[in-house]
Formats: structure tokens, C-alpha cells, sequence
């Protein structure tokens, strides 16, 4: 019996492994209709217990609060399965009859799916309704503070699953998660795809395992608060973030930066909204006590109200205060609380102009939050514009809270737990995390058009037959055998594939080599039937009467002959004059010369442009 804590995980993630994999054989046949069926009971077996879940999310980790952690379960349940009800996942997705074209949808498998302690049982909610309706399996490996919720989670909406026809094991949750047990999951053979949410070294594992796999970065939050905004709706927005289930939400506003006409005004309205302003002091101290090496958030600290987190600074503030508020004098490691900091507290930042309220948000978002999430809160749609185009951040929210705009309970994005960060933070996809992301797409795809022929290639096709037969017989020309224009038509004919489109024809196309090979086949043919009959025919002559010399070499046949046939008889004529050339052009005949003949200057000129003279070896 295994003992050891690691041997005990790594051997329950492989049996829980396999047993997704063999429930996931007769899931990934489902039709589109029998998964959304097995999608809306396990729903709805997360809205029944959403509240007794988000209670005991708080109880066992000490994170955030029951109302928002009841908000982002009912997130997940009902919102989540609102924004994908009717979408299409497997089966035949959509035909483009224009472009012959037909997507289906396939699963990926088994999806390995890493649980954290901030959000432990939405993020069951949310991975196992994606990966449902998407037909894979999944298997969750839950946080080790946040074992007991996230496994009661995954147990409820297990039996929902499987009370509406799903495989048993269709969802597998491990009781016993470690780092080497989260490991081997996520390098399991018959893992097909990784949804990880959790700190920047688990993100790192999922990527380097060799799997596929959906992490994202962390958020660190910039809000812009123009002149041109609503003031006090602006800060009762920005306070209701970043007091949602404490600063969990990795989308939690952290940076508020605005012109510094503004700060008596804005000072007024976080306290009238319950913010507790610090001092310099009480700065310091927070900053000392939320921080350890340099901008990493104490654990202890992570998802704490206000209240304990000053108690542990060593402040007191109100029973009532919703947020602490700090006011800083830059951004970077001089000034920790402009980094992510995971707790109700936010940062101040005040500056000159809106130029520079532009980049001092690009520098917070180069700060720890690249390609993930920033607000505006203007009124100026051009300025809004400016900022959106500007910033490196995926989702660019309007005038909303951040963490409820992000996830889709105030804007239109896809309702989601896992934010995409995009290229620019390592992150595979800028998207917010769907259904969708957990399928591949086969398409089946007719021939719609031929393919063109390679530039110098003697392709069949795309071929003018006329030029063709042409070319042809310039070559036959060249060699002094005259054959009818019909007799060429029909070897040209022959030699060509059937129905071979006819295109425009170049001016004296090139005679390719296949072309080359048709007409020797035929001057071998021809020259075999010569060769059967009595008289063997008569060489050409030239212009000067003299007896044609016997050739010494001869053209070699092409492969298809059963035999060497030699080629027309040739004449090399000693001398060539004025007339000579005009009388081979009356007939259009070539005239053969060699290394010895004299050609006078004016029979030279004369056959220039027309190609009389052809150079021959003997």
C-alpha cells in the first residue's frame, strides 16, 4: 500500500485518467442533442447548490466572501450556459455550399483541468459545462487548500451528468492533488488538452508539457478616469471591483490613474463610497505587509477584507470600509502597490495630462499585466478610442466595473473564468475561454478548380493547341521534314490529355520537352514505315543542287521506340549565296551549313530574321 504522498496522487490521477478515457469512448459519440441534454442538468445541479458551495469555498479557504462567490457560481451555471445554448460543437457544424466546404466539429479528449484556491468551485462549474458541451471528458485537480469544495463541486455535477445519460466516469475529480500528481495529469498520454488557472509556474508547467494547453497570465489592472467621465458613477464602479470577493478576480481594478485636476473631487467620492483613504504611513505599512520579496502577495493576504488586512498592518479603520485606498507617485518596483496585489486594496496615480494618463497605464500593464484587461471611464468616444487602440491589454472594458465587465456579467464577452492573454504574456489565445476552444474543426473540402501548372513544368493542361501544333512544326522545320498541318493536328491531338482547357496563346511558345519526346516518337514512326516500304525516301536538298553527303550520327529515338530509328537525312552544303537563301525561302526550306561552308555576307543578312541557315555537325 502506497504511503508516500506523491505515489498516492500520481497513481490516483492515472486511474482517474483512464477512466475519463474510457467513459470519453462512448461520450465523443454523442450527438449535439444528447450533450446539450447532459450540459443543462449538470447547470442545473450548480444553480441548486450554488450558495452552499460558495459558503463552503469560504469556509475551507478563508478567501473572498458568500455573496460575490455565490455571484460568480451562478456565473458560471447560468450565464455561462445562457451565452452557449444553441451553439454548435460536433456533429456537422455549418455547410458553405459556395465553397463546397463542410466543418465538423471533433473533440479533444480528456481535458486536464487545474484548479486554484481563489475561485474554486466556479472554476469547476465553468470547466466541466465547457468541456461537456464541447464533448471532451474531464479530470480537475484542485487546489490542496481548497481540496474538500472543489471535489464536493465536482461530485454534485458528476452525478447530474451521468442522471442524464452521460458515461459515469465522464467526470473524474482527484482527492489526493499534489504538484507531482497535477504534473502526471497534465503529461498523461491520454490527456488531450490542459485548462490551467492558477499562479505564473503552473501556467508555465501546462505550456511545457507537450500537451495543448490554455493558460493565462496575471492581471494587473490600470483604470483611466477622464475628465470627460461621470465622476461619481466612475468611482462607484471602480469601489464595487474592486471590492468583488475581496480583489480574487484576477481582473480586479489595481491602478486608478486621472489628471490631477481631479483628485479633491475624486478623494470625495471614494469616501463617500466607503473607501478608506491611507495616509503615508498607512501606506507604508500596508505595503509592508501585503508584499514579501519585492511585489509578491503574501499568501495570508490573498482575498483578505479590509478590515484583516489592516489588522495585520497594524491600522484600524472602520467596520464598514469596502476598499483601502493608497495614493502612489509612480509605477515599477519603487512603488509596489502598482502591481497586482489580490486583496480590496487599490492604488492612486495622479498625472498631468491624459498623454501621460496613457502612459503611465501602459507602463502598469507592462507591469506584471500585460495582454489582459483595462478600463476607461469616459465620456469622449474619441478618447476612448485613443485607449483602446493604445493599450496592450485583450479586453478593453467602458465605463463598468472590471471584474464583472471581464467575465461577462456587465458586457457582451464570452462569460468565462479563464482570460486569455494573448501572444504578447505567453498566452496561446486573447480570448475569453469557451466551448469552442476545446474542439478541432475537419473540414471536408470538394475540388472546386484545377491546379495551375508549375511555372516550366510540362503539364497537359492550360495548352493551346494551335500554338502547340505550330511550335511543332517549326521544329519538324528545323529538321527539313514537311508534314501536313492535318497530320500535326491529330498527333498533337493524340499526344495531349482529353480535355485539356485551351487559354490564350503566348506568342512562339517554348517547345517543352514532352512535346520534344511526342514529335520524335512520331518522326520514328514515320520514319519505321519508310524504312518497311521499297524506296527509302529522298533526302532534302538545298538551294545549291549539290548531292546531300550521308549523315554520320543520327537522332537517337525516343524511349517508347522498340528500336534506334535514325532520323531524316541531312545535307551540309559547302557554300551558301544571296540566292541560295531566297530560293529556300520561296519553300520554305532550311538550308544546313557546317564548320567549313561559306555563307557571304548578304545570304547571312538575308536569312537572319526568317532562320534559313541551320548550323549542322557532320
Amino acid at each position: 500500500m502506497l504511503h508516500d504522498a506523491d505515489l498516492v496522487s500520481v497513481q490516483e490521477v492515472r486511474e482517474k485518467v483512464d477512466k475519463a478515457y474510457a467513459a470519453w469512448q462512448t461520450y465523443k459519440n454523442f450527438t449535439q442533442e444528447q450533450i446539450d441534454a447532459v450540459v443543462e442538468a449538470v447547470a442545473a445541479k450548480g444553480r441548486a447548490h450554488a450558495r452552499r458551495l460558495a459558503e463552503l469555498a469560504v469556509r475551507e479557504t478563508g478567501m473572498g466572501n458568500v455573496e460575490d462567490k455565490y455571484a460568480k457560481n451562478m456565473l458560471c451555471s447560468d450565464t455561462l450556459l445562457r451565452a452557449i445554448r444553441g451553439m454548435k460543437t460536433v456533429g456537422v457544424l455549418r455547410e458553405l455550399p459556395e465553397q463546397k466546404i463542410t466543418e465538423v466539429g471533433v473533440p479533444q479528449g480528456v481535458v486536464a483541468a487545474i484548479c486554484p484556491t481563489t475561485n474554486p468551485t466556479s472554476t469547476v462549474f465553468f470547466k466541466t459545462i465547457i468541456a461537456l458541451k464541447s464533448g471532451n471528458a474531464i479530470v480537475l485537480s484542485p487546489h490542496p487548500r481548497a481540496r474538500e469544495c472543489t471535489c464536493a463541486a465536482a461530485a454534485l455535477l458528476a452525478e447530474a451528468a451521468a442522471e442524464a445519460g452521460a458515461p459515469p466516469d465522464i467526470i473524474q475529480c482527484a482527492t489526493n492533488s499534489t504538484l507531482e500528481g497535477t504534473q502526471a495529469l497534465m503529461k498523461h498520454p491520454k490527456t488531450g488538452v490542459i485548462l490551467a488557472t492558477g499562479g505564473a509556474g503552473m501556467v508555465r508547467a501546462a505550456y511545457s508539457s507537450g500537451k495543448p494547453a490554455f493558460g493565462v497570465g496575471p492581471g494587473n489592472v490600470p483604470v483611466l478616469l477622464d475628465v470627460s467621465a461621470n465622476l461619481a458613477q466612475a468611482v462607484a464602479r471602480i469601489v464595487s471591483g474592486k471590492s468583488f470577493d475581496f480583489g480574487t478576480v484576477c481582473s480586479s481594478e489595481q491602478t486608478v490613474v486621472a489628471e490631477r485636476g481631479l483628485r479633491d473631487r475624486m478623494l470625495a467620492e471614494f469616501k463617500a463610497r466607503k473607501a478608506y483613504i491611507l495616509n503615508d504611513q498607512e501606506r507604508a505599512a500596508v505595503e509592508r505587509t501585503l508584499f514579501s520579496s519585492g511585489t509578491t502577495v503574501r499568501a495570508d493576504c490573498v482575498g483578505k477584507s479590509p478590515q484583516t488586512i489592516a489588522q495585520l498592518a497594524g491600522i484600524t479603520i472602520p467596520a464598514d470600509a469596502a476598499i483601502l485606498v493608497a495614493e502612489i507617485q509612480g509605477v515599477g518596483r519603487e512603488h509596489p502597490l502598482s502591481a497586482e496585489k489580490l486583496s480590496p486594496v487599490l492604488a492612486l496615480l495622479f498625472v498631468d495630462s491624459f498623454e501621460a494618463g496613457l502612459d503611465a497605464c501602459e507602463a502598469i500593464l507592462k507591469f506584471g499585466g500585460l495582454g489582459h484587461t483595462c478600463v476607461i471611464h469616459a465620456g469622449d468616444e474619441s478618447k476612448v478610442r485613443r485607449f483602446g487602440l493604445r493599450m496592450p491589454a485583450f479586453r478593453v472594458l467602458v465605463n463598468t466595473a472590471s471584474p464583472q465587465g471581464s467575465v461577462g456579467i456587465t458586457t457582451n464577452v464570452q462569460p468565462s473564468m479563464t482570460l486569455g492573454c494573448g501572444a504578447i504574456a505567453g498566452n496561446i489565445t486573447s480570448d475569453n475561454v469557451g466551448p469552442q476552444h476545446l474542439i478541432n474543426i475537419k473540414r471536408i473540402a470538394w475540388a472546386v478548380r484545377d491546379p495551375e501548372p508549375a511555372p516550366g513544368q510540362p503539364a497537359g493542361l492550360n495548352i493551346d493547341k494551335a500554338a502547340l501544333v505550330a511550335a511543332v512544326e517549326r521544329y519538324l522545320a528545323q529538321r527539313g521534314v514537311n508534314v501536313s498541318g492535318a497530320t500535326l493536328s491529330a498527333a498533337v491531338a493524340a499526344a495531349l490529355p482529353a480535355q485539356a482547357p485551351v487559354v490564350a496563346p503566348a506568342p512562339k511558345p517554348p517547345l517543352h520537352g514532352a512535346v520534344a519526346g511526342a514529335v520524335d516518337r512520331f518522326l520514328a514512326a514515320k520514319q519505321a514505315q519508310a524504312t518497311a516500304s521499297v524506296e527509302p525516301p529522298s533526302a532534302p536538298s538545298c538551294g545549291c543542287g549539290i548531292k546531300p553527303a550521308e549523315p554520320t550520327s543520327a537522332v537517337p529515338a525516343a524511349p517508347a521506340a522498340p528500336a534506334q530509328i535514325p532520323a531524316p537525312k541531312i545535307e551540309i552544303v559547302p557554300f551558301v549565296c544571296e540566292a541560295d537563301v531566297r530560293e529556300a525561302i520561296a519553300k520554305k526550306k532550311k538550308i544546313f551549313i557546317g564548320p567549313k561552308t561559306i555563307v557571304t555576307p548578304s545570304a547571312r543578312d538575308l536569312a537572319g530574321p526568317d532562320e534559313i541557315l541551320v548550323r549542322a555537325e557532320r
